[in-house]
């Protein structure tokens, strides 16, 4: 027998044989471990004033004239990176439920409606921002809170009308058109940087620009197009501003939108800042390359008024506002994307009752 051999018998020897009859189960000390408190892996519940915090965004959105879709898509993508489902569901609740305002003249009551959001058109675009967030969190928060917001959202007659329809499947005829978008939006938002950094990526790991250009801004940070406008829709001179739907009833999260999703949740996991201000560039780039007119609709006057808005969100007063309710956020939920909770006197303690 080799030398080796005898040194990897001796080694068995002393630590005896790996059972490999049953590995589907787990130890309990193994179970333990990996839901040890200090390693926080369950999703963070709604504290009991987020919803406060929520409408003073809201309003001030609203005074400040930057649209809904604005505040809830910095609201929402804050929320997944801070991984708090239940938030969402108080969100949405929120942002379909103001949808309309009273006011009282003399002895007459009236109903205006101040958004074209609806409890369903909210739904689909806090999911469409869970999907966007994949590029900026990673998956499993997306797919936990996505799984959980959807279960929450059951309880409504309405739910069964959320789309089932997927949009972003490649194949053979359209990969050329998603590759091309992808490229076009990665040039929108760097510009004139945009081959320079493709460069310094290439340069950390050769596969870097091409997972994030072929796996990410194409298939999912640039929307598939729209489906052709319906008669309907032409001779009523109006598109559709219910959300922007898209293909199969889903939301649309253009290309103004998709920099505020970056921003908030790159701001909300914190370590990250100069993806953050890549993306506030991004954001002010959309608009001065005058892309938020056609990613709202400007032609009507709904589209219009959030075209606008966006303009003054990018702004530098616009920004400090995003910004700073994002941090409000993140204030109320508890920054935890990547903190490592407890030191090491509880972690030793955990594993001493182990």
């Amino acid at each position: 027998m080799s030398a080796p051999a005898k040194e990897s018998k001796k080694l068995e020897t002393k630590l005896g044989p790996t059972d490999t009859s049953d590995m589907s189960k787990l130890s309990p000390s193994l179970k333990a471990l990996i839901n040890a408190p200090f390693a926080r892996p369950g999703q963070t519940p709604a504290p009991q004033h987020i919803r406060d915090v929520y409408t003073r965004i809201a309003r001030e959105a609203r005074e400040r004239k930057y649209g809904d879709r604005p505040w809830v898509t910095l609201s929402a993508a804050a929320t997944f990176t801070l991984n708090s489902p239940a938030s969402l569901l108080i969100l949405h609740d929120l942002a379909s439920s103001s949808s309309s305002k009273q006011s009282t003249v003399g002895s007459s009551t009236t109903t205006s409606k101040t958004t074209t959001l609806t409890a369903l058109s909210t739904a689909e675009l806090i999911r469409e921002i869970g999907l966007k967030c994949i590029s900026f969190n990673g998956i499993p928060r997306t797919i936990n809170c996505l799984g959980a917001f959807r279960a929450g959202l059951a309880q409504h007659a309405w739910s069964s009308q959320l789309s089932t329809t997927p949009t972003r499947a490649l194949t053979p005829e359209n990969l050329s058109g998603v590759a091309h978008r992808g490229r076009a939006l990665w040039k929108s938002i760097y510009t004139p940087l945009d081959e320079k950094l493709e460069a310094r990526l290439a340069d950390s790991h050769p596969d870097l620009p091409v997972h994030i250009l072929g796996s990410h801004y194409g298939p999912l940070l640039a929307d598939p197009p729209f489906p052709p406008p319906s008669s309907s829709s032409l001779e009523g001179g109006k598109q559709d501003t219910e959300g922007r739907r898209r293909g199969g009833g889903l939301a649309s999260v253009g290309r103004n939108l998709t920099s505020v999703v970056a921003i908030a949740c790159l701001r909300a996991q914190t370590g990250v800042g100069p993806q953050v201000l890549s993306h506030v560039f991004g954001l002010r780039k959309g608009v001065e390359q005058g892309l938020h007119w056609e990613e709202f609709g400007g032609e009507a006057e709904d589209g219009k008024e959030e075209a606008e808005g966006v303009e003054r969100l990018a702004g530098d007063e616009g920004c400090e506002w995003l910004l700073r309710s994002v941090d409000a956020i993140a204030e109320a939920i508890g920054v935890g994307f990547a903190r490592w909770e407890g030191d090491h006197g509880e972690r030793e303690g955990v594993k001493a009752k182990l």
